[in-house]
């Protein structure tokens, strides 16, 4: 019997057993596994650990995305940087969005999951909306001229490729690709066992924005219990966005979610007192 371990964690971690394998391989920027699970589905992980799954790639996806574009309400322009999966990229197009530049430096994880996890990625990659730059995310917002109304930061974990998507050079330069209004949004794990890494963004984002917080997700796939995303604005007036005016966008939209509605929304900023402490 087949096993595939996490092993980002010495002390805890996730054991899956592989139904069937997919792929595995190096791509050059890091290791790459595709297998089968009969809970999960289809698993991406990148360098052992797993990064999104067929069964819950959902939660993750539809709380990166919607809410700060529901939030927003008027994102014309998004910048993603990774999300090789396609799955932010999917989420962000069911909107009336008119261009998103898409910035993933490692092409073959794109290729694999479009051939192997369609599920995730849906048809995302032919839209004509997309401006697909297979780059360093980092290199592309401190040299673009362009802005954009929400930056989505759909990255791996701060080792290997990712590291520099949670340094304050990076934070600094997506504030100036922000438009007046915009709103940046960055995965920030798991905080029950990687405390570190949401409490140094809410450190290194609190001396560049105004309005700064934390907003929580479940994804089963993911060890620790919530996951947490860091929200990042010049102003407070997006993320207090009022319920009938999430629920008035959401109605409109006609779009159907499995985790995000505009309750779980709001209730999403009220966090339990451990992760509350990382705000201070």
């Amino acid at each position: 019997m087949i096993h595939f371990e996490e092993t980002d964690n010495p002390d805890v971690n996730l054991v899956l057993r592989v139904s069937k394998p997919i792929y595995t391989g190096n791509t050059g920027y890091q290791d790459v596994e595709v297998f089968e699970n009969e809970a999960f589905g289809r698993v991406l992980a990148l360098d052992g650990v797993v990064q999104t799954t067929e069964r819950d790639a959902f939660v993750y996806h539809e709380m990166l995305v919607h809410a700060p574009l529901f939030a927003h309400g008027e994102a014309r322009r998004v910048l993603i940087i990774g999300g090789g999966d396609g799955g932010a990229l999917e989420e962000t197009l069911k909107h009336p969005v008119e261009h998103v530049a898409m910035v993933e430096i490692d092409r073959s994880v794109i290729e694999l999951c479009r051939a192997h996890l369609p599920s995730v990625c849906g048809a995302a990659f032919d839209d004509p909306r997309l401006d697909l730059v297979i780059g360093d995310g980092a290199k592309f917002v401190a040299e673009t001229d362009q802005s954009f109304d929400v930056i989505l930061v759909d990255s791996t974990e701060p080792t290997g490729p990712g590291d520099v998507l949670f340094d304050t050079p990076f934070y600094v330069d997506c504030r100036r690709r922000l438009a007046p209004g915009g709103i940046l949004v960055t995965q920030n794990a798991v905080p029950f066992l990687q405390a570190a890494v949401a409490r140094n963004a809410v450190r290194r984002l609190r001396p560049l924005f105004k309005d700064v917080a934390l907003y929580l997700a479940s994804v089963p796939s993911f060890v620790g219990g919530h996951m947490a995303f860091c929200w990042a604005a010049q102003s407070a007036e997006a993320r207090r966005t009022p319920l009938e005016t999430l629920a008035r966008r959401h109605a409109g939209s006609g779009l159907k979610m499995r985790y995000y509605t505009p309750e779980v929304h709001r209730a999403a900023f009220v966090l339990p007192p451990y992760i509350g402490e990382l705000m201070a």
